[in-house]
């Protein structure tokens, strides 16, 4: 299938491409989220570059995310759901080509399966990580091959599920003396929430922006 009609088979491509922030102008943002971690944050701190695979698959009932559940075993962030991605390395031309090579190295589809259509909002992680999001369409014919020291699961879950507001819940909680928002889905087969709940959250936001 060819790189256009991969993307123009998602149902909401013309929504997308102008939701997103184009591919050609990449953020140079801190991240939307910074204020609330800058207490959690070193002063000196040195956000490290990274970029996750916002994944959207055309499937008969409707475009699905794909997703992946981290191996019990990793240092940061251990079992819980995220996209593929991780750090922006020196050989890397870019957040784009990070987020593609990653995507082949955890799961096993390669670039050559992916359309990036636009970019999301840098977001700052707990863990010193400034995080850019890009959304891509994935051949509906791909086949997940996830590295098993990485990547316990992929799984897809309904886009139109994600951006119901009515199936994302806010919780506060006390964390280091104040009061924090944490996001989660109420998704019965898994926990997305976190990092990754945030992301979607924005892409949502980005969308009803539109209306």
């Amino acid at each position: 299938m060819t790189d256009a009609g991969l993307s123009a088979g998602l149902r909401e491509i013309a929504q997308l491409r102008a939701a997103l922030r184009p591919l050609d102008a990449l953020p140079s943002d801190i991240g939307w989220n910074r204020d609330e971690l800058a207490d959690l944050l070193l002063p000196a701190t040195e956000l490290a570059d990274a970029a996750v695979l916002v994944g959207l698959v055309a499937r008969a009932p409707g475009t699905a995310v794909v997703l992946t559940r981290r191996t019990d075993a990793l240092r940061n962030h251990a079992g819980q759901v995220s996209f593929p991605g991780g750090r922006v390395e020196p050989d890397d031309d870019g957040a784009i080509a990070a987020a593609l090579r990653e995507t082949d190295e955890e799961i096993g589809v390669p670039a050559g399966q992916v359309v990036p259509i636009g970019l999301l909002d840098p977001l700052v992680t707990i863990t010193g990580f400034r995080v850019l999001p890009v959304v891509a369409a994935i051949d509906p014919a791909y086949v997940a091959r996830p590295d098993p020291g990485e990547v316990a699961e992929v799984f897809e879950v309904p886009l139109a599920f994600l951006l119901d507001p009515g199936n994302l819940d806010q919780h506060e909680v006390e964390f280091r003396g104040r009061q924090r928002r944490v996001l989660e889905f109420r998704y019965p087969a898994q926990r997305i929430w976190g990092a990754t709940a945030s992301i979607l959250w924005n892409l949502r936001q980005r969308l009803e922006g539109l209306q």
